[in-house]
This record gives structure tokens, sequence and C-alpha cells, in this order.
């Protein structure tokens, strides 16, 4: 960007002091005046261009915290949606357990039983 966001009257210096022109030779000086800085037109785009990446990064943060923030909604949503049916299913689990080891138990009192015929 060629254009400046500083305009003459809004600065660092005290009223009634004469502002410094600007010299090409002492562009990275410090001023004569305390209180006061020089900047370069490099030095200052260059700052301009951080903020403007800062800008961007915040913005593209918040997008993306507000896209975590809306996934976390939708899952929150399901957990509650499903949790009913996963509280269904692990009753239905222990049941089979429950069966399958009544099962395990005839067939060995069955097994048994053949053991001892002795066939």
């Amino acid at each position: 960007m060629s254009e400046s966001f500083w305009e003459p009257g809004s600065g660092e210096q005290p009223q009634g002091e004469a502002k410094p022109e600007f010299q090409p030779e002492a562009q990275h000086q410090e001023a004569a005046a305390p209180g006061t800085l020089a900047l370069s037109v490099d030095d200052f785009k260059a700052l301009e261009e951080r903020i403007l990446r800062a800008v961007d990064m915040v913005k593209r943060e918040r997008l993306a915290r507000a896209a975590a923030e809306e996934r976390a909604t939708k899952a929150e949503a399901q957990l509650h949606e499903h949790g009913p049916r996963f509280e269904q299913l692990e009753k239905d689990l222990q049941a089979l357990k429950g069966e399958r080891e009544h099962v395990r138990q005839r067939v060995e009192r069955l097994l048994a039983q053949l053991d001892t015929l002795e066939l």
C-alpha cells in the first residue's frame, strides 16, 4: 500500500515543536528531538504488512474456532440422540454374555455326561 495512515498532527511530538523533514540519509537514525521516532517508508510498510498478516491470522483462527465449536455442538447433539440407544446396546450385550455363559455351562454338563458313559 502506498498510502499512509499517518496524519500530520497525530504524532508523539508535543505541539509547538517543529516537525523534522524527511531526510533519506537519516532514515534509520533517531530523530533529533526526544520523544519522536523516525520511521522509513520501508519500515512502515514492513510494519503495516506484519499487522495485516496478524489481522488475517486472527480472522482465520476465529473462523476455525467457530467451526470447531459448531462441530462440538453437533457431536454433543448426536451423543444425546444416541445415548439411549447406546445404553440399550450395553444391556443387550450383558444379556448375551450371560446367555452365552449359561449355554457354555450346559454344554460342559452334557460333555461331562458323555464322558461318564465311556463309549
